[in-house]
């Protein structure tokens, strides 16, 4: 009788470690998502770019931005989000290496953003 207990004891004892690595999983996982879903809203938040201040200012700002979404895309794990960080990221190069003066410039540039835009949505979705 001694002896089933004991084998009741480590089946049962297997079955919670078996468990708690699904639950360690799980909660692994939710942490990604939530990595994943606060990345999206901040390079959400960083996708604007107003032509109409100084071009000095616009160039500095697009800097800034380009240097938030290359960090955000190093602490996300998810490489979808990852790559449309980074497009989004290089997107705001060009503005820095642009003669933003130009309306056609900032026309193109916005036109082009957009589309990068559409890919950070599709793979925060």
């Amino acid at each position: 009788m001694k002896r089933w207990g004991a084998l009741a004891v480590l089946a049962i004892g297997g079955t919670l470690m078996a468990g708690c690595a699904q639950v360690d999983s799980a909660v692994e996982g939710a942490g990604s998502a939530v990595d994943k879903v606060s990345a999206c809203t901040e390079a959400l938040g960083l996708a604007d770019l107003n032509p109409l201040v100084d071009p000095a200012k616009l160039k500095a700002r697009a800097q800034d931005k380009e240097r938030r979404l290359r960090d955000l895309a190093g602490d996300v794990q998810d490489n979808e989000v990852k790559n449309a960080l980074l497009g989004m990221a290089d997107s705001y190069v060009q503005v820095q290496k642009e003669h933003i003066e130009d309306a056609g410039v900032i026309a193109r540039w916005a036109k082009r953003n957009v589309a990068k835009l559409d890919v950070l949505r599709k793979a925060c979705g």
